[in-house]
């Protein structure tokens, strides 16, 4: 099953999109060592980005093409995160712009290894690539 845009850090890390429809979404991740934090167990840096992009998922799956951008996370590690993990992602409430949402990852035994709440706004998908870049306008704070 195909994101829907390719994210590169996504695809460096592994994920795999199992479900994306209906306000739902499921991502299967099987970390790399060098995902491991010095306790051998998956770096909470990538536990957040797992859940960042489960609840995402989850806010685009009711509208495809628009784009969901992470506003506010909250993010709660019950337990050290071995193997195997299985992302699950809810829309809980959404308005014409903004969506509320949840995930929770899970080890392979179904054990709960962390869970988030997150706000993401919904954006129109621009076109990305060398003609579409615009330069960035700054504000000097000087």
């Amino acid at each position: 099953m195909e994101f829907g845009v390719s994210i590169p850090f996504v695809e460096h890390l592994g994920f795999e999109l199992t479900v994306f429809a209906d306000g739902r979404s499921e991502i299967v991740y099987d970390p790399l060592p060098e995902h491991l934090n010095s306790f051998a167990v998956t770096h909470g840096g990538a536990l957040m980005t797992l859940l960042d992009v489960t609840m995402a998922v989850a806010a685009r799956s009711v509208q495809k093409d628009m784009g969901a951008v992470t506003i506010e996370m909250k993010t709660s590690f019950m337990q050290p995160a071995r193997g195997l993990l299985t992302a699950r992602g809810h829309l809980m409430h959404r308005t014409a712009t903004m969506a509320f949402t949840e995930g929770t990852v899970f080890d392979a035994q179904g054990k709960a290894c962390a869970h988030a709440t997150g706000t993401f706004k919904y954006v129109r998908r621009l076109a990305t690539g060398p003609k579409s870049v615009h330069a960035l306008q700054t504000i000097s704070t000087d």
